[in-house]
């Protein structure tokens, strides 16, 4: 079996069994994040764009492959979320590119593509790391085009890459020191394998292994379960109001001290909310329940395994929100309706927490998205708001490194004055829009608020989702973490000691004011146990206390 030209028929059935072969392991590229805090989500990152090009490439099938190809790179480029997905995005948008014109292309073309996909990749990413999902990539281009010189068949072409791709994978943890250390490859070529994988397959005949459609998704139940739960419901008649979601990928040396009984869990967690769905199999379990102790939820299960995919919401706030959309008092104006003169100057920023988004709101930011850690807003999401806040200049505050590239991105594809201030965290967002002069110039805006949020200490209080060493510093599932510039400074079962660690590292002589954002799993008693400790160790700070209610990090600090 050879295959000589590809055509788009061919090339479109590739790119739906790369998307389903990534669909179908993502919850794997998920759990190979180095740090362990619950933010393993570039395999959920990669597996929405490649499902949103995808969508795309179904709803333009032609036996063209370049108008094929462009309607993939299309979908990935609005669909892109995560600095794996850009990455993936702008991948195929050089691949696009190089066979843009062509009906049909042959095995030279389609490994020129890959290498120029390559190209484009390591020009869109602004500092490029070897060890990562841009080796792997390279790698595999590269042998593309040594298969293209010996043969012309296409299939052969597509076998060396993939048979290149896992051998640069493997390898990836000898160019990167942080992989070595904790004992995993690199997940976003773990992610890039498998859709290359799914090509092969495509190109071989085959197909993976279809889901039962008698049994419905998990998603299509929760669906369900909240269409229910909403049906003529008032805010106040929310009894659980946390819709919390979350997998556990099974643990041999758990299940041996906590052996996992699917009836068992269930009739657990069942005592503790409502709206339960529990899926399980050998490898692992998906559960969405409402309760009002997501925190003692997520403690439960983790007796089983690791924690990934987790997703916490207040239905409260969504429920009170809905309600004032369709009824007022506050309600929001219409995008039809919003003509508007444009203002001036408008700001986007991320943010998770009714506390935080209402920080930025007051702070200035026009339009807040919801998103930030496990939970990152596409491309797209990115450019309707900018849209949205109906300004001549915007600047956009990412306030999270995973959802940096994706602003510049929509930045770089909307017919407006942009820019992105690269904040990477809630407090470096909170310096910048401090910073901001409505008289002054993008540019000049953009360097002020930069500096003004280089100075800033940020430090995150989480836990741990598994165990690992980084940096000297043994980690035990978990346990509560101190993370101070990114860098994990403290690891210890009680949280108190872990957040007082964490200030003792942030605070020096020369600190005056530090900041305090206590998330849902502060209580009230934890704010003010921290604050005491603050006020008798550190007499000269000054402490400002904000209740972000953020999910996953009980605190969030700065130290100016």
């Amino acid at each position: 079996m050879s295959l000589t030209v590809l055509d788009g028929k061919k090339f479109a059935g590739m790119v739906a069994l790369g998307a389903a072969n990534l669909s179908k392991n993502a919850a794997m590229v998920d759990a190979l994040n180095v740090f362990p805090v619950p933010d393993g989500d570039t395999g959920t990152n990669m597996n929405l764009t490649i499902t949103s090009g995808a969508k795309e490439v179904r709803n333009n099938v032609t036996a063209d492959i370049g108008k094929v190809a462009s309607s993939f790179s299309r979908g990935l480029l609005m669909g892109a979320r995560g600095n794996s997905g850009v990455i993936l995005s702008q991948l195929f948008r050089g691949f696009s590119k190089s066979i843009e014109g062509k009906e049909t292309i042959t095995s030279v073309d389609f490994a020129r593509a890959f290498e120029n996909g390559v190209e484009t990749a390591y020009k869109a990413v602004m500092k490029p790391v070897e060890g990562t999902i841009l080796t792997v990539a390279k790698d595999a281009a590269k042998r593309a085009v040594k298969a293209a010189k010996k043969s012309d068949d296409i299939l052969f072409v597509m076998y060396e890459v993939v048979t290149e791709a896992k051998a640069s994978l493997d390898r990836t943890p000898d160019l990167l020191p942080v992989l070595k250390e904790v004992g995993v490859v690199d997940s976003g070529g773990q992610g890039l394998l498998t859709v290359y994988e799914g090509f092969l397959s495509a190109l071989e005949g085959k197909d993976l292994p279809a889901i039962s459609p008698q049994a419905p998704s998990m998603k299509e139940m929760v669906k369900a379960e909240h269409h229910k739960a909403q049906v003529h419901m008032r805010t106040e008649d929310i009894h659980y109001g946390y819709c919390t979601e979350f997998m556990v990928k099974f643990e041999p040396e758990k299940l041996k001290k906590a052996p996992f009984s699917e009836e068992a869990f269930r009739n657990e967690l069942n005592e503790h909310g409502d709206s339960l769905l529990v899926v399980a199999d050998e490898d692992l379990v998906k559960v969405h329940i409402h309760t009002e102790e997501p925190g003692n939820m997520l403690t439960l299960a983790q007796k089983h395994g690791s924690l990934i995919n987790i997703k916490i919401e207040n239905m409260r706030e969504q429920h009170t929100a809905i309600l004032e959309s369709e009824t007022g008092p506050h309600q929001p104006v219409k995008k039809a309706e919003s003509k508007q003169e444009k203002k001036a100057y408008g700001i986007v920023t991320v943010a998770m927490g009714s506390g935080i988004k209402a920080l930025f709101t007051s702070l200035g930011a026009g339009y807040v998205i919801e998103g930030g850690q496990t939970m990152n807003p596409s491309t797209e999401d990115i450019v309707k708001a900018i849209e949205e806040v109906n300004a001549e200049k915007v600047i956009v505050l990412p306030n999270n490194g995973n959802i940096v590239m994706a602003a510049e991105q929509a930045a770089s594809i909307v017919d407006q004055d942009v820019i992105v201030v690269r904040s990477k965290n809630v407090p470096q967002g909170m310096a910048a829009l401090l910073a901001f002069n409505p008289s002054a110039g993008l540019e000049d805006n953009q360097k002020k608020m930069t500096d003004a949020f280089s100075s800033v200490k940020s430090g995150q209080l989480t836990f741990a989702v598994r165990d690992t060493s980084i940096d000297g510093i043994e980690i035990s599932k978990g346990d509560f973490m101190g993370i101070l510039n990114g860098k994990i400074v403290a690891s210890m079962p009680d949280k108190e000691e872990a957040v007082q660690q964490l200030v003792k590292e942030m605070i020096d002589e020369e600190s005056e004011i530090i900041t305090l954002i206590a998330g849902e799993d502060a209580s009230e008693e934890d704010t003010e146990s921290l604050v005491q400790f603050i006020e008798d160790s550190f007499p000269s700070v000054e402490v400002e206390v904000h209740e972000g209610n953020q999910p996953l990090y009980p605190f969030i600090i700065s130290v100016e």
